[in-house]
C-alpha cells in the first residue's frame, strides 16, 4: 500500500515547481525502478529507504523494488473555491481522493513573483485554504442532514449515528475549526470516515524558501512552524528551486550539490518521510535472491493484513509469518545466520508487524 498526497497551494507559491521536481525525480528513477505517470498531474515516486539497499546487498538480490508514494498536483486554489470560483469544484473533488494534504506555503520574498493577494504571509495563505475546506464541509453537511431527517424519524440506527456525527462535525466547523479536531470513538470511526469531510485530511505544511535558506529556514517559515505546532500538524522546509535543480542531476552530482549547500538530504526525501509520519505509515521487507522489496502498511497492522498487501490470497490463507527484525538480519548477515542464531520467529494472526521487519509468509492456497 502506497498513499496519495495532494499538493495544494495558492497561485505563485512554488507548487508547480515542486511537483515538476518530483516528477523529474520519478522519471530519473525509471531506469532502475518501475515508474508510471498516471495522469499529467499525478506522479508516482519511489520512497527512499537506505535499509532496502543494505538488505539487497546482504541477500545479493538481483532486483530492488522500493515502495511508492503518489503525489497529486491539485488545481490551484483561489478564495471562493467552495463557491466554485476559479477551479474550485475540481480542487475540492481532487482533495477528496487523497489521503493527506501537502500545503505549499510561500516563505520567500521575490518582487518578480506576484502574490495573488499582494503580500507574503504564509499563515494567512494557510488560513485561506483551511477556510475554503471548512465552508465546503459545512455546506455538504447541511444538505446531508436535511436528506436523512426522514430516516432518523423512522428510527434507522445508522442514520441516527450519522446525524450525531454530522452535528459533532458541524459544531466544530461553525466555530471555525477543521473537522479533524473532533475526537471520535472507535465504534464511530468507520461512519466518521464515510462522511468524507475535506477538513479531516491530515495536513503537512511545506515551507518554500529561497535557496540560501533551505538549511536554516527564515522568519516566515518559523511562523509556519509555530502555527503547525499549535494545530498538531507537521511542517518541512524546502527550496523548490533546489529540488528542481537536484532532479536534473545524477546521484553523485546531487550528493555533491547538497553538501555544498549544507544539506544532509534532499528536501523531497524529508517531504516523503514527513508524509509517512503524518499518516502513521511504516515499512516491512521481503528479501531473497530474486528481489528485495519494501511494502507500506499502517502502524498497528496485523500480520494477515500485512500479507494481504502483497496479495489477497496471502491474507485469506494466512498460516504464519516467519519474522526477522531488520537489525538482526543485518548484524548476523542474512536469513540463514539469523535462523541459526534463533532470531527468526514464527508469528501468528495476532502479530502486529513492526517497522523494518523482514517477513516471509506461509499460507494455504
Amino acid at each position: 500500500m502506497g498513499f496519495r498526497m495532494g499538493i495544494v497551494g495558492l497561485p505563485n507559491v512554488g507548487k508547480s515547481t515542486l511537483f515538476n521536481a518530483l516528477t523529474k525525480t520519478a522519471a530519473a528513477q525509471a531506469a532502475n525502478f518501475p515508474f508510471c505517470t498516471i495522469e499529467p498531474n499525478v506522479g508516482d515516486v519511489a520512497v527512499p529507504d537506505a535499509r532496502l539497499d543494505t538488505l539487497a546487498e546482504i541477500a545479493q538480490s538481483k532486483q530492488i523494488i522500493p515502495t511508492r508514494m503518489t503525489f497529486v498536483d491539485i488545481a490551484g486554489l483561489v478564495k471562493g473555491a467552495s463557491k466554485g470560483e476559479g477551479l474550485g469544484n475540481q480542487f475540492l473533488a481532487n482533495i477528496r481522493e487523497v489521503d493527506a494534504i501537502a500545503h505549499v506555503l510561500r516563505c520567500f520574498e521575490d518582487e518578480d513573483v506576484t502574490h495573488v493577494d499582494g503580500r507574503v504571509d504564509p499563515v494567512a495563505d494557510a488560513e485561506t485554504i483551511e477556510t475554503e475546506l471548512i465552508i465546503a464541509d459545512m455546506e455538504s453537511l447541511e444538505k446531508r442532514l436535511q436528506n436523512i431527517v426522514r430516516k432518523v424519524r423512522g428510527g434507522d440506527k445508522e442514520a441516527v449515528q450519522q446525524e450525531r456525527l454530522m452535528k459533532m462535525a458541524l459544531e466544530a466547523l461553525e466555530a471555525g475549526k477543521p473537522a479533524r479536531v473532533v475526537e471520535v470513538d472507535a465504534e464511530d470511526a468507520k461512519q466518521w470516515k464515510m462522511l468524507q469531510l475535506l477538513s479531516t485530511k491530515p495536513v503537512l505544511y511545506v515551507c518554500n524558501v529561497d535557496e540560501g535558506e533551505a538549511a536554516t529556514g527564515n522568519a516566515l517559515s518559523a511562523k509556519v512552524a509555530e502555527m503547525a505546532a499549535a494545530q498538531g500538524n507537521s511542517h518541512v522546509i524546502i527550496s523548490a528551486k533546489i529540488e528542481e535543480e537536484i532532479s536534473q542531476l545524477d546521484e553523485e552530482e546531487a550528493a555533491e550539490f547538497l553538501e555544498e549547500l549544507g544539506l544532509k538530504e534532499a528536501g523531497l526525501d524529508r517531504l516523503i518521510q514527513a508524509g509517512y509520519d503524518l499518516l502513521h505509515l511504516q515499512t516491512y521487507f521481503t528479501v531473497g535472491p530474486k528481489e528485495a522489496r519494501a511494502w507500506t502498511i499502517r502502524a498497528g497492522t496485523l500480520a494477515p493484513q500485512a500479507a494481504g498487501v502483497i496479495h489477497g490470497d496471502f491474507e485469506k490463507g494466512f498460516i504464519r509469518a516467519e519474522t526477522i527484525a531488520y537489525d538482526d538480519f543485518v548484524t548476523l548477515g542474512g536469513e540463514q545466520p539469523a535462523k541459526d542464531a534463533g532470531k527468526m520467529r514464527a508469528e501468528g494472526k495476532g502479530y502486529e508487524v513492526k517497522d523494518g521487519d523482514v517477513l516471509h509468509f506461509l499460507f494455504n492456497t
